[in-house]
């Protein structure tokens, strides 16, 4: 028997035993959902909200409120998409290069996580003197989707910063360059800002660093390489933040004067990953170690997606499911998927044995605000690609695009019926919206299914599928939230 029969009957015996499955729960009629078809999103332009605010704060901050050790406050931003940075571009073209970085982001992680796991014993943090070997210690800026803004000094300047749950560092670009990349703002200068002050080597804070180094004044240097090989180098100091009217001081951040590779846009970046250096791991008990964001459909909503940071973050409504940790990497959110419903039927041959992280590392589910769309591990996402094509076979097909490899024709139609996506994480099942999971890919009314499948044992929650939830982050209590409707 040839090579192509041989496939060709594997597949003909995996759609017989998918049916017979489903035929088996014929009791339960398959559960649809109306999607009404919108164009790719155009990008919006950056709002001038907060500039009332920023031009106050410049002038005067002594009536702004610090948050101490001692204080715990609630703080809302409004987030920015990065294709607002590049508005004279069509939406077929920003869509594309959204993938582009979307492929890097993914083959980082997973560059990450394997190093990490091969790392014997796990490297202890500070233990490196100098910069001869490179630390990849998170993700490019280049790959972030979402921005917001920010004070960073005193009296504070107003920046775009990039949120990375994929990353620990804050830093930003600072003057004097050695080398800087542009940026939409004006570049910090430490010596204007009366709170800026340097960390000396021997401090825990310097130690805490992947890679960091002494300057001849015994000051603290650091050093962040990325996975698509940029870099940010400078002074570790400490400064305070500001958050619309909430001043957050001695955070430890990074002051790059040389910064080189694929950032864009933005002043620096904001790391929210669950590493001791990132924000939310610094600011403690001042904000509960909870923040939580909501990511709106561009395409069907003008209101702004969301940051929170504070109790607020964790809504009553959250359908939380717990934290896990991966022994040699701190940086990532891992959660517990167990399996995933098409149509309100289980699909069988997704079983937790596919999502389970091993003793070493390897393996699990990590939830991303960087990555826009999930990827599962293959044999899980055949099997649901699998189930879906066959709960949407009403659906005239269309040719693959990109990663994506169940697609359709929804040209001239106002609404279509599709398949219901229900994840089912360890205590909360999370229900998709349509638009969650079949998106516009070009102007002429393709939609594919927004989930890809990857080699890799590590299957990464991307936040295309996130969108209209509000998605908290409770480090405190070690768990991830999901509320529906979450931006209103």
């Amino acid at each position: 028997m040839g090579e192509k029969s041989k496939n060709t009957l594997l597949f003909s015996s995996s759609i017989i035993l998918l049916l017979l499955s489903l035929s088996a729960a014929v009791s339960t009629p398959l559960q649809l959902q109306t999607l009404v078809p919108r164009t790719l999103p155009s990008p919006s332009t950056l709002s001038g909200q907060d500039s009332e605010l920023e031009s106050d704060s410049l002038v005067e901050t002594s009536d702004l409120d610090t948050v101490n050790s001692n204080t715990t406050l609630e703080v809302q931003l409004e987030l920015h998409h990065v294709d607002a940075f590049s508005s004279e571009e069509i939406p077929e073209r920003l869509f594309d290069l959204r993938l582009q970085r979307d492929e890097l982001r993914a083959e980082t992680i997973n560059s990450l996580v394997a190093k990490a796991v091969a790392r014997n014993p796990p490297r202890a943090p500070g233990r490196r003197s100098g910069f001869s070997s490179s630390i990849i210690s998170g993700l490019a800026q280049g790959s972030g989707e979402y921005f917001t803004r920010l004070g960073v000094g005193t009296p504070p300047r107003y920046l775009y910063m990039v949120l990375d749950t994929g990353s620990d560092v804050v830093w930003v670009q600072c003057s004097p360059c050695k080398k800087c990349y542009s940026q939409s703002d004006p570049i910090f200068d430490p010596t204007k800002s009366r709170s800026f002050s340097g960390i000396p080597c021997g401090s825990p804070l310097c130690r805490s660093l992947d890679s960091s180094g002494c300057n001849q004044r015994q000051m603290c240097l650091y050093q962040v390489s990325y996975g698509d090989g940029s870099v940010t180098f400078g002074d570790f100091s400490t400064e305070t933040l500001t958050f619309r009217r909430t001043r957050v001081g001695r955070v430890a951040i990074g002051c790059g004067h040389d910064n080189e590779g694929l950032f864009v846009g933005a002043a620096g970046l904001l790391g929210l990953g669950r590493g001791r250096l990132s924000f939310p791991s610094q600011t403690g008990r001042r904000f509960n170690q909870k923040f939580s964001y909501c990511l709106v459909d561009r395409s069907a909503s003008s209101r702004p997606s969301s940051l929170v940071f504070g109790d607020a973050a964790v809504p009553r409504a959250a359908m939380l499911t717990p934290l896990l940790t991966n022994p040699k990497l701190d940086t990532f959110y891992y959660i517990e998927l167990l399996g995933i419903s098409v149509g309100g039927i289980r699909v069988p041959r997704i079983t937790p044995s596919l999502f389970k992280m091993d003793q070493a590392g390897n393996g699990g589910v990590i939830i991303d605000s960087g990555t826009s769309v999930t990827r599962l591990t293959r044999p899980a996402y055949i099997a649901m690609r699998d189930a879906f094509r066959i709960g949407a076979s009403n659906l005239k097909g269309a040719p693959d695009f990109s990663l994506f490899d169940t697609c359709f024709d929804l040209s001239g139609k106002t609404s279509v019926k599709v398949p219901t996506v229900v994840l089912h994480f360890r205590g909360a099942d999370v229900s998709l919206p349509a638009t969650n999971y079949l998106i516009p890919v070009d102007g002429s009314g393709t939609f594919c299914f927004a989930f890809a499948g990857t080699m890799s044992g590590l299957s990464i929650i991307g936040n295309i599928q996130q969108q209209g939830f509000r998605v908290s982050y409770d480090l405190a209590g070690s768990r991830i939230g999901f509320t529906p409707r979450g931006c209103e």
